[in-house]
């Protein structure tokens, strides 16, 4: 899923299944999100992912992404958890 607000464009749950990864196919789809957003004007594309990622934290480093010198922030606003 990629969006733009006008201001920024972000893109989120990219996944390819594990059988078919190493293949091109996440690069394909960042590629065609990144020439649709470019298209609307979109000066840069931000994502997120946790700490814990390493393979989708080297699978963005290996097509030019890097880590930006910012703090992502966030408030849960239901409650998740079913006990309470």
């Amino acid at each position: 899923m990629a969006g733009y607000e006008g201001h920024r464009g972000w893109l989120n749950y990219l996944a390819v299944d594990p059988d078919h990864r190493r293949k091109g196919l996440g690069r394909t789809i960042v590629e065609e999100a990144e020439r649709r957003l470019r298209g609307a004007g979109c000066p840069k594309v931000n994502l997120q992912v946790r700490t814990t990622n390493s393979d989708a934290i080297e699978f963005y480093r290996r097509i030019g992404y890097g880590v930006d010198e910012a703090i992502s922030m966030g408030k849960r606003l239901e409650n998740d958890d079913p006990t309470g």
